[in-house]
């Protein structure tokens, strides 16, 4: 019993005296983050990759790129942590790029936009009775 215990504290020391580096979403070199001052999708593409995620409504591209270290079991250290955002026209070419750093997740300051809703146009009588009255159900076979 002595010897399994030994063996298990052993393993732990090693376990905790090796550092892990650990990439999330794109791996980019600081090559490609010296100039990020792209023209066009095509030139884009072509030095960054294919974007983490694509907005197909504000036509917009998103890549995402963190670094970060273990090294121990309870301390992990995120060195970088940038998302970039590059808006297209609808020629291709970019006419807006940003860079957030989420490390600073706390300084980053939320866009108050809403979207309308130009689905359902109501009248004035829905609007001010519009949970009123019986609901009509839809048939559920054809």
């Amino acid at each position: 019993m002595n010897k399994l215990l030994f063996y298990i504290c052993i393993f732990f020391i090693l376990a905790n005296c090796s550092n892990k580096t650990t990439y999330s979403g794109k791996i980019l070199k600081n090559e490609e983050l010296q100039n990020v001052n792209f023209i066009n999708k095509a030139n884009l593409i072509n030095r960054l990759g294919y974007p983490s995620y694509v907005d197909p409504i504000e036509n917009k591209l998103f890549y995402y790129s963190e670094k970060s270290e273990k090294k121990s079991i309870f301390k992990k250290e995120v060195k970088y942590s940038y998302v970039f955002v590059f808006k297209l026209n609808d020629d291709g070419d970019i006419i807006e790029s940003q860079v957030f750093n989420t490390n600073n997740i706390e300084k980053i300051n939320f866009s108050n936009d809403k979207t309308t809703n130009e689905i359902v146009k109501r009248g004035l009588l829905e609007r001010v009775f519009g949970g009123v009255g019986a609901q009509q159900e839809l048939p559920t076979t054809p």
